[in-house]
């Protein structure tokens, strides 16, 4: 192989640098970035299931969250900082600290992790469009669902799950592979069209009896012991759980902050992490407990109270407002799966193969895999416990995370030899040996047990909402101490 080819293997366009022109987002694009990230079923039902779990103690969950998202805040302004200086993904910036080889494959584990994300995402998705269809074929004609081809089932999925799935697959290839502007689009619109949904019924609970749902939430919340010692430790562990939910996303953040107009920008858009927390923590709570006091009028329901939107649609028996609040989850599905599982995976995906993959092809792998995953996922692999072995592959996440802090920051002082992160060529700076950064990959191992302990072993169980921080600190302090002059 020729030295001009080989230099070639580690070049892809959609891997080098952002063209200072291509750098257009700015706070506001950043704040819708965030309230993508946290308008999900699982976001909703994260939020309101902390107050639930802690007696709606304001105090706690309150200000846990905004703990947690100034963490979040502070990583994020860390790790995007990087990227939006030289204009870099989270993959290729991989290379500088644990070798243009040990990038390449250890930084695939966020592409397994994505995918197989994708894939769940892709069949809870899909229940929604499924849900929506089921709908206008009872419009149609009642009878219809009875139909033997209705009730027929292969791998616990009939034909209307079977189309549903075709269906989200088939919309987010589409849409995820047109490239970053195009994905920049997708993200505003759902930020946008989320909290719109979000504001409507918020006054369609509102608006039911003005007196009586403001008097249930004011009633709701709990005051007492305001400032309480034993507040600390729940306090801490809300914290670490909103930290946690965010986790995922703080490590590929670079793959968009490479497209930050600056750093006043990037400070600017990550602070309104916390203000997107404020205002959908407020809606989803009023709704639930609105909701919640509407139904405990009837003495059938006064032990339920509903976290999951999808129940409390349910309970409201509202057509109408139940095919409005479909079309929103699948909106917030969608962007929420580009962000934390697509295009992470994308770039992971080309980096393996950088000369011969693009976005199209690498969406294409994802959508094949994607597809499988989320037909077998209902009968097999939520049976085999699959999420403790995708949880397994994200303890090496923090390491991640900690090892290309301490290298940026610490190390390199802020700097890089953008021509040596695309060379394959011996004296290559991120060369190392043959590729490998042994040093780095012994830093992230070291972390990785650290961090995949909180997950294995019961009796470390109660700190795995900081697992992800543990692990990046003792992988980033351990590669200081070996990779120091």
């Amino acid at each position: 192989m020729s030295q001009q080819k080989s230099k070639k293997t580690l070049i892809n366009w959609d891997l080098v640098s952002v063209n200072p022109n291509d750098k257009n987002w700015n706070w506001k694009d950043l704040f819708c970035f965030w309230g993508v990230n946290i308008q999900s079923v699982i976001g909703f039902s994260l939020i309101t299931s902390l107050y639930v779990i802690y007696n709606l103690n304001t105090f706690v969950v309150f200000f846990g969250t905004i703990l947690g998202s100034l963490l979040v805040y502070f990583f994020s302004n860390w790790i995007g900082k990087p990227s939006q200086k030289f204009g870099l993904p989270f993959i290729v910036l991989l290379r500088s600290s644990l070798g243009i080889r040990g990038a390449k494959y250890f930084g695939f584990l966020r592409g397994l992790v994505g995918i197989f994300m994708f894939g769940i995402q892709t069949y809870f998705l899909s229940k929604a469009f499924s849900y929506l269809l089921r709908i206008i074929i009872f419009s149609i004609d009642s009878s219809l669902l009875d139909q033997d081809i209705f009730l027929t089932f292969f791998l616990a999925l009939n034909i209307i799950d079977w189309v549903s799935i075709v269906i989200a697959i088939l919309l987010q290839t589409i849409l995820f592979s047109l490239g970053m502007n195009f994905n920049k689009k997708i993200i505003k619109f759902s930020a946008i069209a989320v909290y719109s949904g979000m504001l409507l019924f918020f006054f369609s609970v509102l608006l039911s009896d003005v007196k009586f749902t403001i008097d249930t939430f004011v009633n709701s919340l709990n005051y007492a012991n305001f400032i309480d010692k034993n507040n600390l430790m729940p306090l801490i562990t809300v914290a670490g759980t909103i930290f946690a939910y965010f986790s995922i996303v703080i490590l590929s953040f670079g793959d968009y902050s490479r497209y930050v107009k600056d750093e006043t920008e990037l400070k600017k858009g990550n602070l309104s992490l916390i203000l997107n927390l404020i205002i959908f923590s407020f809606f989803a709570l009023f709704i639930v407990v609105g909701v919640d006091g509407f139904l405990n009028q009837n003495p059938e329901n006064l032990s339920k109270i509903f976290t999951n939107p999808t129940d409390i649609i349910g309970s409201l028996n509202n057509l109408i407002i139940t095919n409005l609040a479909l079309i929103f989850i699948i909106i917030a599905s969608l962007s929420t799966n580009l962000i934390a599982n697509f295009i992470p995976s994308q770039y992971t995906l080309i980096n393996l193969k950088p000369s011969t993959l693009s976005l199209k092809s690498s969406s294409f792998i994802i959508a094949i895999l994607g597809f499988i995953i989320s037909v077998i996922w209902l009968t097999y692999l939520s049976q085999i416990g699959i999420l403790s072995f995708i949880d397994t592959f994200g303890a090496f996440f923090g390491p991640f995370f900690g090892i290309m802090i301490f290298d940026f920051y610490f190390i390199k002082k802020g700097n890089l030899i953008n021509k040596d992160i695309y060379s394959l060529e011996s004296n290559g700076a991120y060369y190392f040996s043959g590729g490998w950064h042994i040093r780095g990959i012994y830093s992230l191992f070291l972390g990785f047990i650290f961090s995949s302990s909180t997950i294995w072993n019961t009796n470390l169980m109660f700190l795995q909402p900081f697992s992800w921080i543990i692990g990046a600190f003792v992988a980033g302090f351990t590669y200081y101490l070996l990779v120091k002059d």
